[in-house]
């Protein structure tokens, strides 16, 4: 065969040159990205760095310190009804920010056990054994902000715990679970909370005139003190505050009486005990037996029981002949003692 002629290619030797092992190349890979269907589309595959000696770098910013939890609101109950302290216990404990840090059935109690605990916010009831909560009242808000939770609604109890520094006045019956949690968290910060009843006395109060003689308290509530509230620093000698305080004029006895009214009827001739006259209020301001247990904590039973016995201490066999003797309204009978 000449020199010049070279052998024409078959085709074993084409395919063999297409699968003839290729040099290294030195651009970078390429690789499919993953996509919607479509066109096809590369993606730049960088190398990894390679991992120090030692382990992966430390990072220059520190972990930052865990928030610490937030302090719960410590409220001290003050109510002569263990029934009632329990519930508020409870209700407001099941909170996640209030804690209830003790319990006192008198104002006494209540400033014993404010000056030792120092809470943020104190729940007081007006009518209590021992000494009231409106004698206690001006001794409590040196200590701790004050809120009234109270069967009472008279006017004149509503205008004097208000001119000694309450923060506020709730009558059962006539707030929510929520409202009252609620409540709590804002007399902590410095405002104010009123139920209907309160608010409308407040609201008479206004429209009438601060000038005007305020009425009495209804009987069996000691007066206000006219000295000024006791030093909020610790005593050397602690009982001496609480000498103090038993001298006050003596709490309510075992029912109420409206004062600064003519017209007034006197509800001590039926000798109610402290809980009938609670559950005679709450029928008077229209509750049904099921909403007269739900705010007293006890059953519907109870609540019929004591009802049975108010009828006959009032000489009523109906619901509202009750309540117009109860108010005064009642048609006067002398051939009838009440």
């Amino acid at each position: 065969m000449p020199d010049d002629v070279s052998p024409a290619p078959s085709h074993y030797g084409a395919a063999a040159h297409r699968h003839a092992p290729q040099p290294p190349s030195s651009h970078i890979p390429l690789t499919p990205a993953p996509g919607p269907a479509g066109p096809q589309h590369t993606a730049i595959q960088h190398p990894t760095p390679p991992t120090p000696p030692g382990g992966p770098a430390a990072s220059p910013f520190p972990p930052a310190p865990a928030a610490p939890a937030p302090a719960r609101l410590r409220v001290v109950v003050v109510d002569d009804n263990p029934v009632v302290r329990a519930g508020l216990g409870v209700l407001l404990s099941g909170r996640a920010d209030i804690q209830v840090v003790a319990e006192a059935a008198d104002g006494r109690e209540a400033y014993e056990k404010t000056h030792r605990h120092r809470p943020d916010v104190v729940l007081l009831d007006v009518r209590m054994p021992g000494v009231d909560g409106i004698s206690a009242l001006p001794h409590l808000v040196g200590i701790a902000p004050v809120l009234m939770l109270t069967y009472s609604r008279e006017s004149e109890i509503v205008h004097e715990a208000l001119r000694l520094g309450a923060g506020g006045y709730l009558v059962h019956g006539e707030f929510t679970a929520d409202q009252l949690v609620q409540a709590v968290r804002d007399t902590k910060d410095g405002r104010a909370n009123f139920t209907a009843t309160a608010a409308d006395a407040l609201l008479a109060h206004m429209r009438q005139g601060t000038g005007r003689q305020r009425g009495p308290l209804p009987e069996g509530l000691g007066s206000a003190p006219t000295t000024p509230p006791m030093p909020v620093q610790a005593p050397s000698h602690p009982l001496e505050n609480s000498e103090s305080l038993s001298q006050l004029q003596p709490s309510v006895g075992q029912s109420s009486v409206s004062g600064g009214s003519a017209y007034a009827p006197n509800r001590q001739q039926y000798r109610l005990s402290s809980r009938e006259v609670e559950v005679m209020d709450l029928i008077a301001s229209g509750m049904s037996n099921q909403q007269i247990a739900a705010t007293c904590f006890i059953s519907e039973k109870t609540v019929k029981n004591h009802i049975n016995r108010i009828f006959t201490k009032l000489h009523s066999a109906t619901r509202s002949e009750a309540i117009a003797h109860w108010l005064g309204t009642a048609p006067r009978n002398p051939g009838r003692q009440p």
